[in-house]
């Protein structure tokens, strides 16, 4: 390690997220190579030098990137449809369009979702792709292809649905796949692309989409297949109250109840949403260990409800935070989603301690990490930890009256990203892409949004 480049970067603000809530203002980080050597207060010691490179950050905040744990990439298409729709009418409006989805499709959605996101902070993505048309190429190739592109780090969760309308579920027949085509696809994505390595730029997780998609069977099996394969597992879980309803009609029994019959309940589970959960619900999650994708804004749009975060992080349960799919959250960035969660979370009478500034970015980066099984690797400021950080300008106009710098970052404006690593990589520089031309994403996506409305409306 003593080989290789190191950086230091000076006179910030930091917020560690460690287990002790460390803060420096200001203080220092040493990176070399692709992991964090040193973090300090005040001036970096002269013997862990010589530095290839030096950043004088004054007036910023350095904090570790941000953990994305919920997603939908190729709904960057559908952006601004069925907009007053809860979730079952939404989904029925949106299914006849997404099953005419098709590679290029995928790969300009899944750029163009990437781009959005590593601008604004996020180091490590994850994406829940469930729709596979026959025909329509490699769709989840597409998307590890993007996250490759881009130079973000990627879980990809092989989603799965078998439960079409014919058999009592939502989704159309023709947006399916049979129980046997769903699992062993999803094997050959782990043998294919799976990188079990501490410092992978790629993990694959197993992911049938929802109660109401997906029959027990594949349900039961998925869990089976993922534990054999040793990866996580993950789906929509209490997300709405019709799914409540549709679980105690079909099943007898409601969302987690019906999860812990399956076998989804376990410390290598995460679940998107979780908005309905009762107090049996949140002490089953956490005493399995279970985790959260929180996703305020997409709830909101779908009038879902709202997840009861500060009890969840009461009782022990890991939490995260997920932009969900741009069809539901137009914005398709994760630090709306650090605002919303505080601001959501306090809706009510006496509720202003609910959630606050702190635990908000921790849901955005070291829960995100724990979700995500990668809290030894990434989500916090640590020696031996991979260099993914961000440095948020906050001098500006928008921010230089907030003496804080966290309460800057999470109630203020969207802060300037004057820097962004990835394994001590640039992504973002002073706000602009490293590696990819914004423009060129932007275009091909609105092409190929226009091509899928096209093939829609035509049948």
């Amino acid at each position: 390690m003593t080989d290789e480049p190191r950086i230091l970067i000076e006179n910030c603000a930091i917020a560690t997220m460690d287990g002790a809530e460390t803060e420096h203002a200001p203080g220092y980080l040493v990176l070399a190579g692709r992991r964090i050597v040193a973090v300090g207060p005040g001036s970096a010691p002269a013997e862990l030098g010589p530095f290839q490179r030096r950043i004088d950050a004054a007036g910023h905040l350095a904090t570790p990137g941000l953990v994305n744990t919920h997603h939908h990439f190729y709904q960057w298409l559908t952006r601004g449809l069925a907009q007053d729709a809860h979730l079952f009418d939404w989904l029925v409006a949106l299914y006849p369009t997404w099953a005419r989805i098709d590679e290029p499709m995928v790969h300009a959605a899944a750029r163009a979702s990437l781009a959005m996101m590593a601008r604004g902070g996020v180091t490590t993505a994850m994406d829940h792709h469930y729709v596979f048309p026959r025909g329509a190429g490699d769709l989840l190739g597409a998307e590890i292809r993007a996250a490759s592109e881009l130079g973000v780090r990627f879980t990809a969760a092989r989603g799965s649905m078998d439960l079409g309308q014919s058999q009592g579920g939502l989704p159309p027949d023709f947006a399916v796949e049979t129980t046997e085509e769903a699992l062993a696809a999803t094997e050959l994505a782990v043998a294919t692309h799976h990188d079990p390595a501490p410092e992978a730029m790629l993990r694959i997780a197993v992911a049938p989409c929802s109660p109401f998609s997906v029959t027990t069977e594949l349900m039961r099996e998925s869990a089976r297949l993922a534990r054999r394969l040793g990866v996580r597992l993950h789906t929509h879980g209490s997300e709405t109250v019709e799914e409540a309803a549709f679980c105690e009609q079909r099943f007898g029994m409601g969302p987690t109840a019906y999860f812990e019959s399956t076998g989804w309940l376990g410390d290598d589970v995460w679940m998107a949403h979780c908005v309905h959960m009762t107090d049996a619900d949140i002490a089953a999650f956490a005493r399995t260990g279970t985790g959260v994708a929180h996703c305020p804004s997409s709830n909101a749009r779908l009038a879902a409800g709202i997840a009861r975060v500060p009890e969840m992080l009461a009782a022990g349960v890991p939490v995260g935070l997920g932009v969900d799919g741009t069809a539901s959250n137009e914005s398709g960035e994760l630090h709306t989603e650090l605002r919303n969660a505080l601001l959501i979370n306090r809706l009510g009478p006496g509720r202003e301690k609910a959630l606050t500034v702190r635990q908000a970015l921790r849901l955005a980066t070291m829960g995100g990490a724990e979700v995500l099984g990668r809290q030894g690797e990434i989500g916090s400021l640590e020696p031996g930890k991979l260099a993914d950080l961000v440095l948020w300008r906050l001098d500006g106009l928008g921010h230089s009256t907030i003496e804080d710098p966290v309460a800057a970052l999470v109630l203020g404006p969207p802060a300037p990203i004057t820097l962004s690593l990835v394994n001590g990589v640039p992504v973002v520089e002073n706000g602009e892409l490293r590696t990819a031309d914004e423009a060129a994403v932007a275009a091909e996506a609105r092409a190929q949004s226009l091509r899928l409305a096209q093939l829609a409306a035509h049948g």
